[in-house]
């Protein structure tokens, strides 16, 4: 398919408008953010609605100076949320879900196992929008398909002091 036909496809198509109200359901995570776990800088995260609101782009860059990027989107004919994430060690993270009693929860198996334990590892995450504004960000991990959960990452977000409407 050329550009111009997927072009002339996708907008064509009112399930491809990004006008449900489910597109907007991540919308608590845009933002500039400061990102603590533990009590100590994690690192900062930008969070930006692109492509007229049909997708959102985090920008990772950690206190350590790991970076990272995940797009995410509503994908209306699966009707369900993706996460596609890879940072810089170059592994790649499918998540898909939706909103569980007002959390986004993604989860998603790597497409390698562990070369340690030789056990595909499934990641869970979880974002809570919390009242004061910030949010949780849980990240759990599975080696034995879902039996047991260990935390990977426990981070809170909160509102850089530098963000405004014109970072969004």
């Amino acid at each position: 398919m050329s550009a111009q036909t997927a072009d002339t496809a996708f907008s064509s198509n009112p399930a491809f408008a990004c006008a449900a109200a489910e597109s907007r359901q991540f919308d608590f995570w845009i933002g500039e953010w400061e990102v603590s776990a533990d009590g100590k800088h994690a690192g900062r995260s930008r969070i930006q609605s692109i492509l007229g609101g049909c997708a959102i782009l985090e920008n990772w860059s950690g206190a350590s100076g790991n970076e990272g990027k995940s797009l995410n989107t509503w994908n209306a004919a699966a009707t369900r949320w993706e996460q596609y994430w890879v940072d810089g060690s170059g592994t790649p993270l499918h998540l898909i879900g939706g909103i569980v009693d007002g959390r986004m929860v993604l989860s998603g198996r790597q497409s390698v196992p562990d070369p340690q334990t030789g056990r595909i590892r499934i990641d869970r995450i979880t974002w809570t929008p919390n009242a004061d504004g910030s949010v949780r960000q849980l990240w759990e991990s599975s080696d034995d398909d879902g039996g047991s959960w260990t935390t990977s990452f426990d981070g809170l977000y909160r509102k850089a002091a530098d963000d405004s409407p014109s970072h969004t």
